[in-house]
Order: C-alpha cells, then structure tokens, then sequence
C-alpha cells in the first residue's frame, strides 16, 4: 500500500500577528515527508508587511501550493467598522460563497483545513459540506481560547455547555484562574458591539470543531491545557493541541537587520531594554514622548522600534517631527530608535538585550520565553490583558496595572523609568526567565510535548486520509 501524502490547506486571517504563526507552521508541515501544504491568504493584504512576508515565504518554499483569494471592495460605513483588521474580516465574509468551489477545486484533494479563529464563522459550514475536517490554529494563549469558549457566560447566556459565571466583576471559569473584568476588552463587553456579537457566533461553534492547535507549550500554560482538555472549561471540546513555540524562520528575515545587530554588537551582554508594541498597535504622540522620556530616565541602554500610527502601508516621518528635537539628540546617546520593522526574534536572542518593554501580543511573548528575555508588559488593547497575566503567573516579566489600556491615560515618564530599573534590577526575575526559556526549548526539541503533538496529529490526519 502506497504511503498516503497528506494535503493541508492553511488559511490564516489578517495581520501581522494571524499570518506570521501560519507560516511558521507551514514549514514545519512543508518539511513533513507526508505533508503537501496550499496556503490561501486575502487579496489584496491588508498590510504591506504582509504581502512582502507572504512573497518571502513563497520564494523560500516554492513546494508550497500558494492561492490567493481576491477581495471585493467594502465600505467602512455600511460595515459599520473602521478598524482595518475588522474590515478586512468583514470583505472576506462577503465573499464566503467563493471559498466552497475554491477548496472543493484543489487538486490533489484536501485532507484537512487549518484555519484562522476569526474565519470559523464562515468556514466551518463550508468545510462540514464538504467534509473536510476543519482545525483551527489559534494564535493567541490558552488562557483566551478559555475565555472565547465560554464567553457567552460574559453576557449571561446559558447556550454554551460551559458553567462558567460573571459576576459583573469578575469571570469564574473552571479549572483556571478567575479573570478580572478589567482584562477583558472594553469592546467584547458591549453586547451591541460587532467584536461581541463575532466573539457570541463564534463560541457556539467551537464544539464543532475537529480541534484547535494552540501556539503554547505545557510549562507556560499547562493548568490552562487540562482544564481544557479536561472538559473543565466547556464540555464537549474537540481536542486542544499544545505546537509551540512557534519561531521565527529564515524567510521572515530583512536586510535592514544588519545596522541593528550591528548596534546590538558593541553593547554589554544583558544591557539593552527592547521596546516594540507589534504592527498593529501606535501610541500618541504624547504618550511617545513620555516614553522615550522613561527610557532617559532609566538609565538603561535601549532599543526601540517607534510607532505611531495604526496599521497602514507606506506613511513615514522623520524621528524629529514624533518625539521632538531635544529628545531625538539625547537619545542618541543612550539608544538606538528605528521605525522599520524588524527581525524581532534575532533582536530578542541577542546576548545584549535583557529586557523587553511590549504590548504583549502573543507572538511576542512566546519569543521572548524561547529567549529567556524578562518582559514589562504593557498592554494595548484586544487579548493583551489575558495575555499580560500569563506573563506574571509564569515569572516571565512584571505588569504595571495601574496603566490600565494603552492610550486611555497618560503614563509619565517617571513612572516608566521607575518600572524599567525594576524590571532590569531583579535578578529573580531573570533567573525565572531562564526557566521559561529552558522549558519552552525542551517543549519543540526530540521528545518535547510539542514534538510529540506534532507527530500526533500527522499520524491522526494520516489515519482519517486513509479511511477516507
């Protein structure tokens, strides 16, 4: 009997923080001897990151079966959105009834999809028509995969098979630790809201799916995966599988990084605190200039990739114009500012970096427990609250709550100073990180839990290929 080839279709949503966790789990698939893989991603991206990661990929991994799917047009006002991500989502909903012939026409035919969270709403009754399983791969924490599954308790619907109560205050989740109202997005706590309504549609179909593969490991969020898998959380899950960490690759690399490693080089092993707050994400301007006024203040090298302004394609302005004159020669002295992206997952193994201010977007987390490097967290909007929590619960890094959300008051730069030299001065904390590098290292490595998932679900897909 012939060895059968198993043909994954990978369908990630929009932006940076869905697309990079598919790619990198596509090599790992690419580099299966068992594993053809089709990547279908949105035309047109909603970034211009985007599309040159995507052109990257492709050129580095030309086995890999590229599709794109072409987007109408849609308008912010009769979507009643204006964020890009949720516009982008919205334009792909629209065009749902083109996805059904598309998967239908791949040739070899699929044996599974692994797909974005953000697209079950319209993927899963295609995928159950044609029936294809359908895997999600989730690319934030356990901690919010949690949350989503038993959101509908938020408003207090009782449709979800989970017992999980809100008290106004505080979410009671089995088998977990409680989470504060004051982690939860303002946006998902407004029934009215789009965000909301999405997050209600999307929960109820949970239970359908053939299973969720989770960009975490055993030893940063284990409590979480059992009480998961458990049948703690909701009952009736399908199976939750623990891939990561999920690291960077070669092709994510940019030829700018050279000047920043360069930098890097001539600075002191441990020296260097890294600031970035992801693609998405931008402060105010203020909000900036105390930033860069905290980092001064503490006296510690840095590195800081400078945003501000959302997601967008081309626009760029002169360092001087966003923190002000006085500030930009002053910072010369003490760190190095870009505002290009970077190749964070180098930045953050470098020997001279040994801190990480970040809005804790859940790719950045997971990089810096691959590393080792402590993490300030500052969170923005969206997960990064539930995010920041699994920061301290893991000994990763510190939270000052009191900021509240990024943008929703101004921190001064007294205060950021203060909370730099805390996170730079504490040896525990360093210490603490280290296991969580060691731990995450032996979770991807021969015999790692997430190795072992890895070859699990490969043998799980190569069994429903046969009998199918």
């Amino acid at each position: 009997m012939a060895t059968p080839v198993l043909h994954l279709a990978l369908i990630p949503g929009a932006g940076m923080g869905h697309l990079r966790p598919f790619l990198r789990y596509a090599r790992l698939l690419v580099h299966h001897q068992y594993c053809r893989v089709t990547l279908i991603t949105s035309h047109p991206t909603l970034t211009l990151e985007e599309s040159e990661l995507i052109s990257s990929f492709c050129s580095a991994l030309p086995q890999v079966n590229h599709i794109q799917f072409h987007l109408p047009p849609v308008d912010a006002a009769t979507a009643k959105v204006t964020d890009p991500f949720w516009l982008q989502f919205e334009a792909i909903r629209l065009s749902d009834h083109l996805l059904s012939p598309l998967l239908s026409s791949i040739s070899p035919p699929l044996s599974a999809v692994i797909s974005d969270m953000i697209l079950t709403f319209c993927l899963l009754p295609i995928t159950e028509s044609l029936c294809l399983p359908n895997y999600i791969l989730f690319t934030t924490s356990a901690r919010m995969l949690s949350f989503l599954s038993c959101f509908p308790a938020v408003h207090g619907s009782k449709s979800s098979a989970s017992s999980a109560s809100f008290d106004g205050e505080v979410l009671e989740i089995p088998g977990i630790l409680p989470i504060p109202k004051s982690s939860i997005s303002p946006f998902l706590l407004d029934p009215n809201s789009r965000f909301a309504n999405i997050f209600m549609e999307d929960s109820l179909k949970v239970p359908k799916l053939n299973g969720f593969l989770v960009n975490t490991f055993k030893e940063l969020e284990g409590q979480t995966m059992e009480a998961l898998n458990g049948g703690k959380v909701v009952k009736g899950l399908p199976p939750i599988f623990s891939v990561g960490p999920l690291l960077p690759c070669e092709f994510e690399r940019k030829d700018q990084l050279g000047t920043t490693l360069k930098w890097l080089d001539g600075q002191p092993e441990g020296s260097v605190v890294y600031v970035c707050f992801g693609s998405k994400a931008a402060m105010k301007r203020d909000q900036i200039r105390e930033l860069g006024d905290g980092l001064m203040r503490s006296g510690s090298r840095f590195l800081w990739v400078l945003k501000d302004k959302p997601v967008d394609r081309d626009e760029e302005e002169e360092l001087d114009e966003v923190v002000g004159d006085d500030l930009k020669e002053s910072m010369k002295k003490q760190g190095l500012v870009v505002s290009k992206w970077v190749d964070q997952g180098d930045i953050l193994g470098h020997k001279a970096v040994g801190g990480f201010i970040s809005h804790c977007g859940w790719n950045s987390i997971t990089e810096a427990a691959y590393n080792g490097v402590p993490i300030l967290a500052w969170p923005q909007h969206g997960d990064q609250k539930l995010n920041s929590e699994i920061v301290v619960m893991s000994g990763l890094g510190i939270w000052m709550k009191s900021w509240g959300w990024g943008g929703k008051a101004l921190v001064k730069g007294e205060e950021i100073g203060e909370a730099i030299k805390e996170m730079m001065g504490d040896e525990s904390l360093r210490l603490k990180a280290a296991e969580v590098k060691e731990a995450a290292r032996k979770a991807i490595g021969v015999g790692g839990n997430s190795e072992v998932t890895f070859k699990t679900l490969i043998d799980e897909w190569k069994k429903n290929n046969v009998s199918t």
